[in-house]
This record gives structure tokens, sequence and C-alpha cells, in this order.
């Protein structure tokens, strides 16, 4: 019967995911370790740090749980979440140099499967797991206790704890969001996410992937609308201002345990723990209802769950597609009844009025702003004069009604919420507002008679103006259509201004030689990016046009997408996909946000361009050649997957031609190869040498151009490099917090393709799918032979005499004329 019982109770064990609770050990420090089987409890005995699997799982992770909420753990934090041992009782987790905590192979210790960033160097190290469920490491010899090098709450994984931040802290960078599981059993980075977005003012998003599912209100002083049953159990703070914008929270009851979980399925769940029976009171906290789906009932849809069916248009407004609305497709929205005629062309108008909605959950403040200062009163007069502006509302209810937060653009994702819900002022017709803008109130008879006689006397005037003017515009689409055989859409230039917010300053985003751009959002909540050519732009319609005939035809996953384009009068727009993270060289040549990538990261986008290029050179229809590749023109998306951008230069060559030659050369210095720069030939060997100067750019983190290793020398990166590699120092080039060991054989492979793609001679250049097979296949590479030397003082000029002339070390992209 003993044995039998014995079987029995490590049967248990194994099942509720816990290998071992006995230790002593209170921290781990460069002496003391914690291996499978050991684990760590914070001083008051409420959490617990050690090696587990999930059930029916064989994989071990590092992971933190409440210690009195047993039979099960419920983990709260996991370490290794995305790189599990395979191997049971391997690990190991220890710091290491320079003050890391690092979870290593057991086996082979040189093996690291997870440590923390921390860079900074003390003498005594120790990581310390708190009463509150955060993993700190700290310096010992510190008397600060709060002077922390790393802890785990910047990095959460499904879990929110009081004491936790959510969002984002503008000097160091740090944004922190939580994400689901995978699966129950899986606690590898899921779908969803959750995250403080301060784009606009703030509101918490949930997001599958890149689309929202849910999003509560914004702060109203009160609380988060949508989630007050957090509310009820913790006391809510908010901080935004210029450092930060972060939300957090503190139990109310010091007795209770309270955490909030983003499941694998993407449901928030707010957990209030019973200790005096070791389980959890679990109930949903967001989404709750159909109406927390976001953008439910489309732009100004007004959701109200005690309805069928429960989406409805808001006062004075009626669907945009009747037919589809009938058959419960409200994806369309609902437009105003009465337009607002009086408010166009980016124009103000003062004869608008606006109309109260009372009790609702405030609609979408992706495309808000904010003044703190103003009344309500003030509030409208602001709105008022901007014909963008579409809503206004009180900022902070907490104390009477203050503050003022503006909308412009559609209004999306309105619920009602009769109770809990605020007002909003919604932009209206003079015939639909509650208080129309006139001061005289009512429109006199005599008023409104001579407003007909003069629209009867201007309405054949402006009929025939229209018509010219749909003429002229049909003209110039069918022409354009016949002359670059395309299907792109043709974008009204009143939609890109709506989407723009009238290119607000706001909504810059960048600026090239071509011109700025901007960000904008479409009416059906798509987001793009408009490049406008700029009048003081040494380029123009053959650049544009040279652009939609190169990217409209090409189809990759690392070529940004081009959706469209836009022409008025002067205005020459192309509509492109946008890309959240902006810029390659808005990371790599930053020093506070060089630290974002890491080198699987960087991997990742070094790898993406090659197979972006060699689609280009051999696998697309046309045989395309770039002509002014550089990280500026390298695009990031969510996920960070690189995009090869700007086709404004780029040369279409007949499939079995490799270059060509050309009177006009074009390009950036520091990234044309020594015979396009100095001779005007042109070639897919071009582009690959601008290729390693790329790679070599992102291993570095210098930049080709201003590259000087110390005063009065103006040798660039490449020949840096090379003397580097010759002297078999390569290790030296790398940026410093890249060089870990486990990455080191993938970042040496890469600066000797990087510098075999920037040999002087174009024929000793890899074609680029050559390059894709040596930067992810183990394959012996060969010697690189110098590189294609520039300086910072000299620049060739001509093909017959080299001239000094001093440059700047900007990467705007340049066209020169050169004699032949």
């Amino acid at each position: 019967m003993l044995t039998i019982a014995l079987l029995i109770y490590i049967i248990l064990l194994v099942s509720f995911q816990q290998i071992s609770f006995a230790s002593n050990t209170i921290s781990i420090s460069t002496t003391h370790s914690l291996k499978d089987g050991d684990t760590i409890v914070s001083s008051g005995g409420i959490f617990e740090m050690g090696f587990f699997s999930p059930t029916g799982s064989q994989n071990r992770y590092v992971g933190i749980w409440y210690k009195q909420m047993q039979p099960i753990p419920t983990v709260v934090w996991v370490a290794n979440r995305d790189t599990p041992l395979t191997n049971t009782s391997s690990g190991v987790l220890k710091i290491i140099n320079p003050g890391r905590l690092a979870l290593v192979d057991g086996s082979n210790t040189s093996n690291i499967i997870w440590c923390t960033n921390t860079s900074r160097s003390v003498e005594n190290p120790v990581a310390k797991l708190l009463d509150s469920g955060n993993l700190v490491v700290i310096d010992a010899n510190d008397d600060n206790p709060e002077s922390f090098m790393w802890q785990s709450f910047d990095h959460p994984t499904d879990t929110h704890l009081p004491g936790m931040k959510l969002g984002q802290n503008f000097a160091t960078g740090l944004r922190i969001t939580i994400s689901a599981w995978k699966m129950e059993n899986d606690p590898a980075t899921g779908e969803y996410k959750g995250s403080l977005d301060n784009t606009g003012y703030p509101q918490i998003i949930l997001r599958k992937g890149s689309k929202k599912t849910y999003r509560s209100g914004p702060w109203n002083g009160l609380q988060w609308i949508g989630l007050e049953k957090w509310g009820l159990y913790a006391e809510i703070s908010v901080v935004i201002n210029s450092s930060e914008v972060t939300t957090g929270c503190m139990g109310l009851n010091s007795s209770k345990l309270i955490r909030l979980v983003l499941t694998s399925s993407g449901i928030v769940q707010l957990h209030i723990g019973a200790d005096e029976t070791g389980k959890w009171n679990s109930f949903p906290a967001a989404p709750v209802d159909g109406c927390d789906k976001y953008g439910l009932c489309g732009a100004y849809g007004s959701c109200d769950n005690n309805k069928n069916p429960i989406c409805g248009c808001v006062d004075k407004f009626s669907p945009r597609y009747p037919v589809a609305w009938e058959s419960s497709d409200f994806s369309g929205g609902c437009v105003r009844r009465t337009p607002l005629k009086n408010c166009q062309n980016g124009s103000s108008s003062s004869s608008d009025g606006f109309k109260k909605y009372p009790g609702i959950k405030l609609p979408d403040t992706e495309f808000s702003t904010v003044n703190t200062s103003m009344n309500l009163q003030e509030c409208r007069q602001v709105c008022l004069k901007n014909c963008s502006c579409m809503a206004y509302s009180s900022l902070d209810i907490s104390n009477g009604e203050n503050g003022c937060l503006l909308w412009f653009g559609d209004l999306i994702d309105i619920t009602v919420l009769p109770q809990k819900g605020q007002d909003l002022y919604i932009r209206m017709a003079p015939s639909d507002s509650d208080y129309p803008s006139s001061s005289k109130g009512n429109k006199t008879k005599t008023k409104k008679l001579t407003t007909s006689v003069l629209v009867g006397i201007l309405v054949l005037s402006l009929t025939l103006t229209l018509s010219i003017i749909l003429y002229r515009r049909r003209r110039k689409e069918i022409h354009l259509k016949l002359e670059w055989e395309q299907e792109q859409t043709l974008f009204e230039i009143s939609t890109i201004i709506r989407a723009t917010h009238n290119f607000s300053l706001n909504n810059k985003i960048g600026e090239g030689g071509y011109g700025p751009v901007y960000k904008g959002v479409l009416d059906d909540g798509k987001e793009i990016a408009v490049k406008r050519l700029s009048k003081t732009s040494k380029q123009g319609l053959g650049e544009f046009k040279n652009e939609v005939n190169s990217i409209a035809r090409l189809q990759h996953r690392n070529l940004v997408k081009l959706l469209g384009w836009c022409i008025q009068g002067d205005d020459k727009m192309l509509i492109y996909e946008y890309m959240p993270n902006k810029s390659l060289d808005s990371y790599i040549f930053d020093n506070r946000r060089s630290a974002l990538l890491d080198w699987p990261k960087r991997f990742n986008i070094i790898n993406g361009i090659a197979r972006g290029l060699m689609y280009l050179h051999q696998d697309s229809r046309l045989k395309i050649i770039h002509r002014d590749l550089k990280t500026s023109n390298i695009l990031l998306d969510i996920d960070m997957n690189p995009k090869i951008s700007d086709f404004g230069l780029a040369r279409s060559i007949e499939l079995n031609e490799i270059g060509a030659n050309t009177n006009r050369v074009a390009g950036t210095l520091g990234y044309m190869s020594p015979e396009y720069a100095g001779h005007g030939i042109f070639s897919i060997k071009s582009d690959v040498f601008s290729f390693g100067v790329l790679v070599l750019e992102i291993v570095s983190g210098k930049r080709n151009r201003g590259f000087s290793h110390h005063q009065d020398h103006y040798e660039n990166l490449l020949g840096h490099a090379w003397k580097f590699y010759r002297d078999g120092r390569s290790i030296e080039l790398v940026e410093d917090h890249l060089a870990e060991p486990q990455d080191l054989p993938q970042l040496l492979r890469s600066i000797q393709v990087g510098l075999l793609c920037v040999q002087h001679c174009p024929e000793d250049r890899p074609n680029m799918s050559s390059i894709v097979h040596m930067l992810t296949n183990d394959v012996q590479l060969p010697i690189p032979k110098e590189p294609g030397f520039f300086t910072e003082k000299r620049v060739i000029e001509s093909n017959s005499s080299d001239k000094e002339k001093s440059c700047s070390i900007n990467e705007v992209t340049i066209s020169v004329l050169y004699p032949r």
C-alpha cells in the first residue's frame, strides 16, 4: 500500500507541473545558480520561481507562479516562452557577464537559451524574486532598493500584476505590452497582444496580429470605459506626459490577490484570489459582449446590446449601403443624411453646428488631439474652425467637464452606454444641429429666398465647370492608364485630404528626395502612407511614372505595396501600405532604439532584403535594378519584416541583360558602386554593392559615409571592415550588444558576405541568389578582395579626373549629370 500511495503522489506532482518545491535558495548570484528541481520563494512567501512543464508537454520553462494557490500552480510569467528546453532537467539559470540573468543548457553552458538585455556591468549582480511577483536584477552593493538593472515587470508575458505598468517610456524607448500564450499548454507568444496605444489620445487596445479586436474607451479621469470591473478591485493609475504614457494598478485589498490575464482566445480575464479555498474567482473583463467587437457597426454606426439588431446609425445618419445593412453586414457604416456642404476642400466653416449624443463610449481616439487647459465651449470653437475636426468631447469628467478631446476623420467604434457613457458632440450641417453656429438664430425668409436665387444663378456655371473638371480628370486618368498600362487605384484628392487631415504636420512621418510622406487613414479604416511630390524637389513626373511602372506590377513580401496614386494639378502623390515601424535607419543609427533590434531580428532583415532583391533581379516579370538601395529605403512592418521601397530611380532591363549605361548618375553617396558613381555603368551588381554596404551597416550600427575610426582618419566603413577581416578581427566590427556567443558564427558569416558584395570589380561580386544561399547555408565562402574604397574627402566627379570635394554626410538621393 505504501508503494501505491507513493506512486500516486509522484503522478500528482507531474500533473501539477511542479518538479520540486524544496529549496533554501533566496537569490541568484555569480556564485549561486538555479537548477531544474530547485525553486526560489519571495520573502513573503507569495510567489515562487523555478522550472515547470505545462500539462501534457515535455518542454521545460523557467516561470513564476503563486506559491499558495495550489495544487496547480498559477503561472504569471515565463522567461523562455519562445525557446523551451527540450532536454528534461538540463537547464540552469545563472548570472553571466556583464550582469545578465541567463538560462543555459546544463549540458552545454555556452548554449544560452534565454537571457536579459542588461548592459550595465557591476561587481555584484544578484537576481531576486520580490513579493510583487517581480523578478529583478540588482547591484547588491547599491543602497537604492529600487535601482533595478533589469526587471520582469518590464517584459510581461500574458499576465498583468499590481505594480506592473502597461505603456511606453519615451526616455528609454521601452514599450510594455502583454501577449497571450499560443495555447493553454503552450506559453509561446500567441496571436493576441494587449497594449496601451498612445497613437492619438491613449486607449487600451487588444489586437490579433495587426487587427484591432477590442478597444477600451479613453481614460476619463475616473476609469477606462469598458474596463470598469478592473476598477472595482484595484486602484487604477494613469500617467500621461512627455516622459511616459502608462497605466497600472494597485490592489484595493492587500489580502486579496488580483491579476489580469490575456487568454489564448483573446479574452482579458480578471482573477480574484480566494485565500481560504486556494482557488480563483474569475470573470471576463474584456470583451464581454457583442458591442465590444472593435468597429462592428462601421463609421458612425452605434452599437447597443439592448437592441436587435445591435447595430444602428447614430441620429441623423443613415446606412451607407442599405441593402448590405438589411443583411446584417454593418461594416460599411453610416453617412450623414445632410452632408457638410459648407465645409469642403479643407477650409473652415462657421455655419456648421454640433449635435449632442449623450451616454456613449467615446469613439476610437487614434486620430485625435487633446488640450487639457480648454473648457468645453473653447473646445467647440476650436473644432468649428477646423474642417477636419468631426467631433469633440470633455477630456476629464472627474471634477465637472474639463479639457478638450478632438476627433479628426470618421468616428469608429461607438457604443451606447446610458449609465457609464459620456457626451459626444458630432459636427453636423446646420439643419441637423442642436446648436447651429449662426449668431442670429433662424434664417429669415428673405435670406432663404436670396440664397435660392443665388443658387439658381450659379447652378449653370457650376454645372459647366464641374463637367469640364470631370472631363479633364477622366481624360488624364485614361491617358495615364494607357501610358503606364496600369490598373492601380486612382484616388480622389478629397479622399487623401481626409485621410491625412489635410496634410497635417502631425501626420507627417518623414521626408526624402521626392518630398514629404504622410500617414493617413482611409474611410474604411485602412492605414496608408502618402508620398507627396515637393515643389522644391528635383524629381518630378519622370520619377513618379517610373515608380508606378516599376512597383505596380511587382508582388513580393519584401517589397512595399503600392496601393495607388493621385494627381491634382501640380500635386503628384503615391499611396502605399503603411509601415508602422518606419525605416531601418531610424533604428540601427539611433543609440537608444538600436537596442530594440537584436541580432536575430537584424539577420531576418538582412535575409528579407536579400530575397526582395533576388526577386527584382531574376524572379519577377520585370528585371529591375533599384539603383537607390539604402537603410532609409528599407521600411519595417509591424513584425519588423523589411520592405524595399522608393523605386523612383529604378530601371527595368531585358531579362537577358545584366546592366546598362546612363549619363545621369542618380543615387546616394556611400551606397553607389565605384563603376556607377564614376562611369555611369549600372547593373544588378550595382545593387549587390549597395546590399553589401547595408549588411555592414546593420552589423556595425555605423554609417558607411561619415564613418571615422579616429581623428584625421578618412577611411570609410568598407575599408575598415575589410582590414578587420584581413587581420582576423572581424568580431571588433560588431555592435557591442549584438555579440552574443550563440550568434557569432552567423555574424561573422554576414560580415564576410557583405565584404564579398562590396568588392571593387563587379564581376567579383556574387549575384543575389548566391548571396541568399550563402547567408542561409553553412557553405564554404570565397575570400573577399579589397572593396571599392570611398573616403570622406574624395568623390569621383568624372571618368577622367579626381577632384577634392567636401561633402555632407546626409543620405538624400542625388542626381548628377556626368560628361561621357
